[in-house]
């Protein structure tokens, strides 16, 4: 029975695969949503976009998902609304303990506020927080929470800066209809 559970998996995986090509935003929300994740109000998922346990998967309005970006569900993500999250970026919910004798696998919910700016290639590994107005700096590796306002950068993350902007009410542009 395992086996037959593993090839369903990889069958939706290939499905999903398959959804993120499809070069229309309505088309890929549709099956998307289809596939369990909630989608927001407004919010955009670009082409390329991969999933893993898509059930997981919560994304808040006017938010926008680069391409490329990948959404491990194996526990919850959570996306606030108005978050832009840039190309690459990969967010893991689920990693290996590396000191224990069988290798397993643990799971933590990652949280995304809103009013956050991920930039390009961002890794975001499990169990971090990332608070309200938050900027993560392109090819940072976020291990560990990150407050509300701060500018993060670096591997491992670290505090550079901290936004003026402490009331945002902005709204992320429409995305690209072939986007």
């Amino acid at each position: 029975m395992n086996r037959f559970l593993n090839w369903v998996l990889d069958l939706e995986l290939l499905f999903l695969t398959w959804i993120g090509l499809i070069p229309s935003h309505f088309i890929r929300l549709f099956f998307y949503k289809l596939e369990g994740v909630k989608i927001g109000k407004g919010s955009r998922i670009h082409i390329g976009a991969r999933f893993f346990f898509p059930a997981n998967i919560e994304i808040g309005e006017g938010s926008i998902i680069g391409d490329n970006v990948f959404l491990d569900g194996r526990d919850k993500i959570k996306i606030g609304d108005h978050v832009d999250i840039a190309s690459e970026v990969m967010i893991y919910n689920s990693e290996h303990d590396v000191n224990s004798d069988d290798f397993h696998a643990t799971v933590a919910t990652v949280e995304i506020g809103d009013y956050v700016f991920i930039g390009p290639r961002v890794i975001i590994l499990p169990g971090v927080k990332i608070g309200k107005g938050a900027v993560v700096g392109a090819g940072a590796v976020v291990t560990k929470n990150v407050e509300e306002f701060k500018i993060v950068g670096g591997v491992p993350a670290q505090v550079i800066g901290e936004r003026k902007l402490k009331d945002p009410k902005y709204r992320l542009g429409r995305a690209r209809l072939f986007q």
